[in-house]
């Protein structure tokens, strides 16, 4: 049988996949970037909350992790903002590919945050993204504003899985979910409400709106979150961030197919995806070599 790091390994594949095509919804959903993530959590929250319901969970939590969850649901609805405002105004590739550096931005902030030694080939491994990266901005320099949101979008990513990597390990998966998905409704209710955003057009869903945002909301986000927050159980969350990096490359391939001419990119742009793309294996050979050595 295979060990739960294995499992879990697999598990968060699946997940990954499901986060490539997230993006493609989001290029599909005609909303702006703060109304289409305060949706999606939303609806995210009411699908959990179901779950929640009947599989009869404790939501019973202390403060101080009541404050923390609300603190993480606040990084990870900024994360989602601006990465759906990167889309919009750059594409989903350039924003996919950006995203990658959050594998850089983890190995940093956990030595930062929790004294954790510095493991220097994932520093190493970072740098080979930022490689890739300084490829795609060096033929694809006109998306230079999407380009710096993405990367805003891709260091809050690596914060968030930094930050949960600790509260999983005492705390249930869903209902961590449920307590940072409502956290991120209500600072962008309270977000919208001081910018006067709520009206009766904003709630006026078009059919093709609402159900790619049920989409988003159930498979990509309720249970791609339970589930992504449940395998760092069992994975570091360098591994995690580092894995993630696979959703450019199934994000972009999602995205060539349903727009076609519009997602295709130069030669340059896929070489920079291929190194991403290897830096994924090359780290996945070597945690495996270092598990059979041990």
């Amino acid at each position: 049988m295979p060990s739960d790091n294995v499992k879990s390994y697999l598990h968060l594949h699946l997940i990954v996949f499901i986060w490539g095509f997230t993006a493609v919804l989001g290029a599909l959903i005609t909303l702006d970037a703060l109304p289409l993530v305060w949706f999606r959590m939303l609806f995210a929250v009411g699908f959990i909350a179901i779950y929640i319901y009947f599989k009869k969970l404790p939501l019973k939590v202390s403060r101080k992790a009541l404050l923390q969850f609300l603190f993480s649901g606040l990084i990870i609805a900024l994360h989602w903002f601006t990465f759906f405002h990167a889309i919009k105004i750059s594409n989903v590739s350039i924003t996919l590919a950006c995203l990658s550096t959050g594998a850089l931005f983890a190995s940093l902030l956990e030595p930062i945050l929790y004294g954790k030694k510095i493991v220097f080939y994932e520093v190493f491994f970072g740098l080979l993204v930022v490689v890739g990266l300084y490829i795609i901005f060096n033929v694809e320099g006109n998306y230079v504003w999407g380009m710096a949101t993405a990367l805003t979008s891709a260091f809050l990513s690596a914060l968030f899985a930094v930050i949960n990597s600790r509260l999983v390990k005492s705390h249930d998966a869903t209902v961590i979910s449920f307590y940072e998905l409502s956290g991120g409704v209500i600072f962008f209710t309270f977000l919208l409400l001081f910018t006067h955003s709520f009206s009766t057009t904003f709630f006026q869903l078009s059919a093709k709106n609402f159900m790619y945002l049920m989409i988003l909301s159930s498979v990509c986000t309720a249970y791609a979150f339970i589930a992504s927050t449940s395998v760092m159980k069992f994975l570091s969350p360098y591994t995690v961030m580092l894995t993630i990096n696979l959703e450019p490359i199934y994000g972009i391939i999602l995205a060539v197919i349903v727009f076609e001419e519009k997602e295709k990119m130069s030669l340059e742009f896929y070489i920079g995806a291929v190194i991403i793309l290897a830096t994924v294996l090359l780290n996945a050979l070597i945690k495996s070599r270092k598990r059979r050595l041990n």
